[in-house]
């Protein structure tokens, strides 16, 4: 069974870093796009990041500049280093993968648990 465990979520003041990290296991042919996307409070889930599997990556506007998205293609691990976050970076993060398994007859979405990530002074 396929599973994305994310980590690194916490809480920070504004203008620190934190680093997300989102782990892929289960039987995996391939891994395509990854990404990362956050809810907060009252708001609809939005785009943060992606990224192919060759490291093409796109951003949202709010956090060019300042976030970056990585992978290890090896580890089947996706990243997300924030900095300067700002206290409307605070949501709920999740990471999504598009994934053929290897029992599967084409590639799905899958989604992580989420990590909470909190800036505040």
């Amino acid at each position: 069974q396929v599973q994305l465990v994310e980590s690194g979520g916490g809480l920070v003041q504004p203008g620190g870093s934190l680093r997300l990290s989102c782990a892929v296991s289960g039987s995996i042919s391939r891994i395509y796009d990854m990404g990362w996307y956050r809810q907060a409070p009252g708001k609809q889930r939005e785009l943060v990041a992606t990224i192919t599997p060759g490291s093409i990556t796109n951003y949202a506007d709010s956090v060019k500049g300042r976030f970056t998205i990585s992978r290890d293609n090896a580890l089947n691990t996706v990243y997300l280093q924030m900095n300067s976050l700002k206290p409307e970076d605070t949501a709920v993060y999740y990471c999504k993968a598009k994934i053929f398994p290897s029992d599967g007859f084409y590639a799905y979405d899958y989604w992580g648990q989420g990590t909470q990530v909190t800036v505040s002074s």
